[in-house]
C-alpha cells in the first residue's frame, strides 16, 4: 500500500500493508468455497430429504452441514475484501460475516463433540443412558446449541465493526482485523468466555468420550463387531478435524488476545509474529467445512450408500430410454421409471441394506 502525503493525514491513519496475507486468504477461501458449497449443499439435501434424520448421529451431522453451508455462503464477501484490500460493502455485512465465522467455528466444535458423546453413550452406557439417544432429544440439543451461538454472535458482530484508514488518497474501511483499543476493553474478556464455552469444554468432552470409547472397545472381553470398527473410524475422523482445524487457531488466538490485551507483556515484533501465525491458523479453522463432508462419506455408511444409490435411477432411466422400442418397450420403460427410485430408496433406508445386524438399533442406522 502506498503512503499518502501529509495533507491526507487528516482522513485517517494509514492502512497497514496486509496485501500478502490478503492474497493468501483470497486463494484459500476461493478453494474452500468451490469445494465446500456443493459438498455441504449435497450433504444437507441427503440428510433432510433422503435419510430424514431418523438417527441421532444424522441429526448432529445435518446441523453440522447447515453450519458449514452458512459459512461457505458468506465467503464471497471475504474473497471480495481480500481482493480489494478494503471493505466495499456496508458495515452490517462486515459484522454479519464476522459473526458467521465465529458461529461456524464454535458450532462445529460443539456438533463434532455431540457426535462423539453420542458414540460414548451408545458404547459405554448403552442401557443406563439410552433415553438420551433419541432423535427428539438430539434435535432439542441442537436447538440449544444454535441458541447459544446466536447469543454469542451478537457481541461478535458488534466487535467486527469496520475500522477506517487511509488508502490510495482516500478513506476506506478494514474488516476482520485492526480491532484497535477494543482489546484492552471488552474484546479480550468476550474472547476468553467464548474460548471456554465454545472450545475448551467441547475439547475436554471430546477427548474424554473418545478415550472411554477406545478403551471400552479395546478390552479383551469386548465384541469385535463391524459397528465398533465404524465407530472408531468416525471418532478418529472427528478428532483429526478438531485437532487440525480448531486447536491451532484457538490456541494462537488466545495467545494473541493476551498479548493485545497487555495481560502478557511483549514487544510489537512478538505481537506481529503471533498475528502472522494467527492469519494462517484461521485458514485451517475455515477449512473444516470442506473436511466435514468427507467424514460423512467415509464414516457414515448410510450416507455413503445414499450417494452411491443416487446414480442408480439415472442409469435405469438411460438404459430404459435407449432400449425402448414399440409399445411393449414403452410400458417396460414406464415400469422402470416408477419402481426404480422407490425400490432404491427403500433399500437405502433399511438397516439391512447397510450390511448391519438386524438387532442394531434404528438410531445407529446412519453408521
Amino acid at each position: 500500500m502506498q503512503h499518502n502525503s501529509a495533507n491526507n493525514s487528516s482522513l485517517a491513519s494509514q492502512c497497514p500493508d496486509y496485501r500478502n496475507t490478503h492474497y493468501l486468504h483470497m486463494v484459500v477461501y476461493s478453494l474452500v468455497l468451490a469445494a465446500g458449497l456443493p459438498l455441504n449443499a449435497l450433504a444437507l439435501w441427503v440428510f433432510l430429504r433422503v435419510l430424514r434424520m431418523h438417527s441421532v448421529v444424522s441429526v448432529y451431522m445435518c446441523n453440522l452441514a447447515a453450519s458449514d453451508l452458512l459459512f461457505t455462503l458468506s465467503l464471497p464477501l471475504r474473497i471480495s475484501y481480500y481482493a480489494l484490500h478494503y471493505w466495499p460493502f456496508s458495515n452490517l455485512l462486515c459484522q454479519t460475516a464476522g459473526a458467521i465465522f465465529q458461529t461456524n467455528m464454535y458450532g462445529s466444535c460443539i456438533f463434532l463433540t455431540l457426535i462423539n458423546v453420542d458414540r460414548y453413550v451408545a458404547i459405554v452406557h448403552p442401557l443406563r443412558l439410552r433415553h438420551l439417544r433419541r432423535p427428539r432429544v438430539a434435535r432439542l440439543l441442537c436447538l440449544g446449541v444454535w441458541a447459544l451461538i446466536a447469543v454469542f454472535a451478537v457481541p461478535a458482530g458488534l466487535v467486527h465493526r469496520p475500522s477506517p484508514c487511509s488508502y490510495n488518497g482516500g478513506q476506506v474501511h478494514l474488516c476482520f482485523e485492526s480491532f484497535g483499543d477494543m482489546w484492552q476493553n471488552r474484546l479480550l474478556w468476550l474472547l476468553l468466555l467464548a474460548e471456554a464455552l465454545g472450545f475448551l469444554l467441547p475439547l475436554a468432552a471430546m477427548l474424554y468420550s473418545s478415550g472411554r470409547v477406545f478403551w471400552t472397545l479395546a478390552r479383551p472381553d469386548s465384541t469385535r463387531s463391524r459397528r465398533g470398527q465404524k465407530t472408531v473410524r468416525l471418532l478418529l475422523a472427528n478428532l483429526v478435524i478438531f485437532l487440525l482445524c480448531f486447536v491451532p487457531y484457538n490456541a494462537t488466538l488466545a495467545v494473541y488476545g493476551l498479548l493485545r490485551g497487555n495481560v502478557v507483556a511483549a514487544g510489537s515484533e512478538v505481537r506481529d509474529r503471533v498475528r502472522q501465525a494467527l492469519m494462517v491458523m484461521v485458514l485451517l479453522a475455515g477449512s473444516n467445512c470442506v473436511l466435514d463432508p468427507l467424514v460423512y462419506y467415509f464414516s457414515a455408511e448410510g450416507f455413503r450408500n445414499t450417494l452411491r444409490g443416487l446414480g442408480t435411477p439415472l442409469r435405469a432411466r438411460t438404459l430404459a430410454t435407449n432400449g425402448a422400442q414399440g409399445g411393449h418397450a414403452e410400458r417396460s420403460t414406464e415400469g422402470t421409471l416408477i419402481t426404480g427410485p422407490a425400490t432404491a430408496n427403500q433399500k437405502l433406508l433399511q438397516p439391512s441394506s447397510f450390511g448391519t445386524p438386524l438387532t442394531q438399533r434404528r438410531e445407529d442406522s446412519i453408521l
